[in-house]
């Protein structure tokens, strides 16, 4: 019996596995019981290749630029960091509170929620995170003009993601 739960496991290890694959996630964490004593844990992460690409190119242009213009460089960010920050740390950032798809509009053919330059209310829908075949509407935390949005409709989005910046 060990054998057949073993493999049983080994094929849903492999289903996760493929399922972080096909929506391009990066960690997914199961816990399955069987029994009062009897649990398996599993966590499949793996590192998306975009970060690796963006990581390299940053690291080999960082020494000649510290190198010569210090003052200028470190002058550069304070003054125009829309650009060079991380767009989750900008103050008007609104991330998403899970894993997800994105739906910019109620249903198919509908107008969009937001577009870029217009007013939000505090507590209007900004956009829809689809998690699990619930749909969570993410409402705006604060009144403001929509200045950015970081995703499209259907898009995979991960917890804590950039969704909209919100001026």
């Amino acid at each position: 019996m060990t054998k057949n739960t073993h493999d049983a496991d080994v094929a849903f290890i492999r289903a996760l596995a493929e399922l972080l694959n096909e929506n391009d996630l990066t960690e997914l964490q199961v816990k399955r019981d069987y029994a009062e004593d009897d649990s398996l844990n599993v966590r499949v992460s793996r590192k998306p290749p975009q970060q690796i690409m963006a990581a390299a190119p940053q690291m080999q242009a960082a020494p000649p630029a510290m190198a010569s213009p210090a003052p200028a460089a470190m002058s550069s960010p304070s003054a125009g960091g829309d650009g060079a920050a991380d767009p989750a740390s900008l103050p008007g950032a609104v991330t998403s509170p899970m894993v997800g798809t994105i739906y910019m509009q109620a249903e198919p053919g509908a107008p969009a929620f937001i577009t870029v330059g217009a007013s939000v209310a505090e507590g209007d829908t900004l956009l829809i995170v689809e998690a699990m075949k619930t749909m969570n509407h993410i409402p705006a935390p604060r009144a403001g003009t929509v200045k950015r949005i970081m995703v499209g409709d259907g898009d995979a989005v991960e917890f804590g993601a950039p969704l909209v910046i919100l001026e």
